[in-house]
C-alpha cells in the first residue's frame, strides 16, 4: 500500500528526536527508581499512557520526591493524511504531571479536493494529571488518575467552516491501570480503562462541538498490553469518538502496537492504526511511530 520511502519518512521534529535519542542510547541519564516501562509512552496529545490513550500512569520513571519526565515526537501517516506531534512532560512525586504538546495535521489531497483556505490543521493541548490513589503494581487498588486537558485551535477557518463551535475547549478524563504481574499465561498483563469527557472533534483538530450536537459527553477508551519480558510491550487500544459535525461522521479509533524500552532513558513504538474515517476520506489506516527520552 505504501513505498517504503513513504512509510520510513519521518518528520522534522520526529527526525530532531532520533538524534536526541540516539545520544541518549550513548550516555544515558539518570533516572528514577520506577520500574522499566512503568511510565508507559506518550499519547498524541502528550500525557503518558498509550499512543491514543492516556493510562493514569504518569511520565518519567520518579518515585517520592524525585522528578521525571519525557520529550516526545509521533508521526502517524495513512492514505491521505500526515500527523505529527511531539512535546514534553514532567511529573513529580508520582503524584502531579504537566504536559505540553504541538499537533499537525497535514490535509493537503482534502484542501485541494476542497478548495480550502489552508493545508493543514495546528492545535496546543496543555496537560495536568493527577494520580488520585493506588499503584500500578504494588497496591491492592489499581493507580487511579484524573486528567484535564486544555485544547487550543492555531487556524479556526476551516474547522468553522464545517460547523465547529468554538477554537477551544477542555477535555477531561478519568483512567484506572493495573499491572498484573504473570496474569497472561506467565506474562506481565497491562490493563487500562479511560473515561472521557469530551466535545473535540477530531481530538480537536477540527474545533468543538458542532452542528449536530455541541455539549460535552462521556467516552470510552481502553489499551490491554502483554511483557513478553521487561523489555517489550505488545498490546491494542481503542478510543471512542463523537460524532458533532453533520458533514463527515466521525469513526472511533483503534491501533495495534508494539513498544521497545532498552532502557530508563529511551522508548520506541510502532503501531498499526486504524482510524476509519476522517472528514468524508474513509479507509485512513497506516503506520505509527513514536520516539521518546525519559528521565
Amino acid at each position: 500500500m505504501y513505498k517504503t520511502t513513504r512509510t520510513l519518512m519521518l518528520s522534522r521534529p520526529l527526525g530532531l528526536s532520533c538524534v536526541l535519542l540516539g545520544m541518549a542510547l550513548s550516555t544515558p541519564a539518570m533516572a528514577g527508581d520506577r520500574l522499566l516501562a512503568t511510565g508507559g509512552a506518550s499519547s498524541i496529545e502528550g500525557a503518558a499512557g498509550g499512543g491514543i490513550v492516556p493510562w493514569a500512569v504518569l511520565s518519567g520513571y520518579g518515585t517520592r520526591e524525585q522528578w521525571g519526565g519525557d520529550v516526545f515526537a509521533t508521526h502517524v501517516d495513512t492514505r491521505d493524511y500526515r500527523f505529527d506531534s511531539y512535546g514534553v512532560s514532567f511529573s513529580y512525586a508520582n503524584r502531579v504531571e504537566l504536559s505540553f504538546a504541538r499537533q499537525r495535521l497535514d490535509i493537503g489531497r482534502l484542501s485541494r479536493q476542497l478548495s480550502l483556505p489552508d493545508s493543514s490543521l495546528h492545535q496546543d493541548v496543555y496537560g495536568m494529571k493527577v494520580r488520585l490513589f493506588g499503584d500500578l503494581v504494588y497496591d491492592r487498588l489499581p493507580q487511579v488518575s484524573a486528567g484535564l486537558q486544555h485544547k487550543r485551535q492555531r487556524n479556526f477557518i476551516i474547522p468553522e467552516a464545517v460547523g465547529a463551535q468554538r477554537s477551544s475547549d477542555e477535555d477531561a478524563y478519568i483512567a484506572a491501570s493495573r499491572l498484573v504481574l504473570g496474569g497472561a499465561f506467565g506474562y506481565n498483563l497491562l490493563l487500562n480503562g479511560t473515561l472521557r469527557y469530551s466535545r473535540a472533534n477530531q481530538t480537536g483538530l477540527l474545533g468543538f462541538g458542532g452542528d449536530v450536537r455541541d455539549r460535552h459527553e462521556w467516552l470510552s477508551e481502553a489499551s490491554v498490553a502483554v511483557m513478553p519480558n521487561s523489555n517489550w510491550v505488545v498490546g491494542v487500544e481503542y478510543r471512542q469518538k463523537p460524532n458533532n459535525l453533520s458533514f463527515a461522521r466521525e469513526s472511533d479509533w483503534k491501533d495495534v502496537f508494539v513498544g521497545y524500552f532498552p532502557n530508563k532513558n529511551l522508548a520506541l513504538v510502532a503501531a498499526w492504526a486504524d482510524l476509519g474515517s476522517i472528514a468524508t476520506l474513509d479507509d485512513q489506516t497506516g503506520m505509527y511511530l513514536s520516539l521518546q527520552l525519559s528521565y
